[in-house]
């Protein structure tokens, strides 16, 4: 029988590869023959912008080292992965989800692509993504409108929606996304997916277009906990290019793959944050609500104790701590600026060309920010106010006892298309939780927690202390061990 790709992980791959029953130049065909039926037709998922025309040689390389060796190559030997446009590939082209940046091919890698590659990844292609991240929808001046698997006439999120869409139809094996305020976990919730927000420069933003760039982090995009972990694995890391990455130093370098524990649970204190629940009089929030209080059901039979916490002044705080309209401006330009051969030079050039998807209000926003957050009078209050932001949470989870927090990703499951385009939800308006790990640098992870009865995807969000990534990735693991929410889309069979 011919290898199953549906559905299939890492290590799965790595066994067929051994016992050879596949070959890596086989299996990236596979997927590029599902993205011509799924993607480009059929379903028409339109998820991918850019696919690798190098994709086929490079498995065909790594297939000539295995024959060579009889071993893989690396902790990702042959796994095809896909990358969110966001990630600058040296000669793939790269546009940030922007028709402003069309045809530009980046010099060099960017560092998490390094890895990839040294790891023995296939780089399948580029993902689509709204304009330069603006978004929580699936909404793109260079790719136009990305479908939900789930539900054709819904979106996939943003702003990693492109990512999360391919990895649930069985695009490929894995996918990278980027998280600024929820830009991973969003779609994975909307997707069905594991999406994984990293303490800040657990992984290095070289060669990542920034949207606030001491917020901003690459990440894992997969099916299960366990690809995630064996991801992580393979990007968190010291890059001398990024200062950020100190925090890789402190965090040292745990076995990601070899933490997780079907049992950690057992014993364990979840803290539910119900002040981050939707209202129960609220239809498309009490679906999301029953789901939850089944996590936390499945939970408890885990072994864990559950206690209410509350936050004090959550809202302000996510307010008061949101540094888009400030910083955006600043980092996005000076990224630019860096970058002879870019097309477009600044955030105004590209508005004022009109060189931008007219769905994306908080680009509009951006545009009007100032060229230097610090001439902003309240900027530096606004950003030493995200540690006191930590510092409430933190408490709040001690006064508890409380390992770590739970509360739904979203308060709603995703938007449809006809919605989207009436106006109902903005940026700003969209009532997602996944602000809170955001902005209070803190790692969350978003594993699927079932579906509503309409047949939308929802994601449960865990988030642990700064630096506890190991432990985060564990207690995930066991939840989706005991849950098993996970199920390919069939709209994509």
């Amino acid at each position: 029988m011919p290898f199953e790709i549906l559905e299939t992980t890492v290590a799965d791959v790595h066994q067929a590869l051994r016992a050879g029953e596949l070959s890596c130049a086989e299996l990236v065909q596979r997927y590029l023959d599902r993205i011509e039926s799924v993607d480009r037709s059929g379903p028409l998922l339109n998820s991918i912008i850019t696919l690798n025309d190098n994709a086929l040689a490079d498995a065909r390389a790594l297939d000539q080292a295995f024959a060579k060796k009889n071993d893989l190559s690396g902790p990702l030997h042959g796994i095809p992965v896909l990358v969110k446009d966001q990630v600058e590939t040296a000669g793939i082209m790269t546009t940030f989800g922007s028709i402003a940046m069309d045809g530009y091919l980046p010099a060099r890698d960017a560092h998490v692509i390094t890895r990839l590659r040294q790891a023995g990844a296939v780089i399948l292609g580029k993902t689509a993504m709204p304009d330069f991240a603006t978004s929580w929808f699936g909404v793109s001046s260079k790719a136009g409108i990305s479908r939900n698997p789930y539900a054709l006439d819904h979106d996939p999120g943003g702003s990693s929606g492109g990512t999360g869409a391919a990895i649930a139809a069985n695009l490929a094996t894995i996918g990278v996304g980027e998280d600024t305020g929820g830009s991973i976990r969003l779609p994975a919730s909307f997707n069905n997916l594991v999406g994984l927000k990293v303490t800040p420069g657990l992984i290095s933003r070289s060669g990542l277009s920034p949207l606030v760039a001491f917020q901003d982090s690459a990440g894992p995009m997969c099916r299960t906990v366990r690809d995630v972990a064996a991801l992580l694995n393979v990007l968190a890391g010291y890059d001398a290019d990024d200062p950020l990455t100190a925090t890789a130093l402190i965090a040292g370098r745990p076995d990601y793959v070899a933490g997780l524990r079907t049992e950690a649970l057992e014993g364990r204190t979840v803290g539910v944050l119900r002040q981050a629940f939707g209202a129960d009089d609220d239809h498309a929030a009490s679906a999301v609500n029953a789901l939850m209080e089944t996590a936390l059901d499945c939970m408890r039979s885990a072994g864990a104790r559950t206690v209410d916490i509350v936050v004090p002044d959550l809202d302000h705080y996510i307010e008061y701590t949101s540094l888009y309209i400030t910083h955006s401006r600043h980092d996005i330009d000076r990224f630019l600026a860096a970058r002879p051969n870019a097309p477009a030079r600044s955030v105004r050039e590209i508005h004022a060309a009109g060189a931008y998807h007219r769905q994306l209000d908080l680009f509009e926003q951006i545009v009007e920010g100032p060229e230097d957050p610090w001439s902003e009078p309240d900027y530096y209050a606004r950003y030493t106010a995200r540690e006191r932001f930590q510092r409430e949470v933190i408490n709040a989870m001690g006064r508890a006892s409380a390992d770590l927090l739970v509360f739904p990703t979203t308060r709603v499951p995703a938007p449809s298309r006809v919605d989207l385009d009436a106006g109902k939800w903005t940026t700003f308006t969209f009532p997602t939780n996944t602000l809170i790990g955001a902005q209070t640098w803190m790692p969350s992870i978003s594993v699927p927690a079932g579906f509503t009865p309409a047949g939308l995807p929802v994601g449960i969000e865990l988030l642990g202390l700064p630096y506890g990534e190991a432990p985060l990735l564990s207690w995930a693991y066991a939840y989706e061990q005991h849950s098993k929410h996970r199920r390919a889309p069939a709209a994509c069979a």
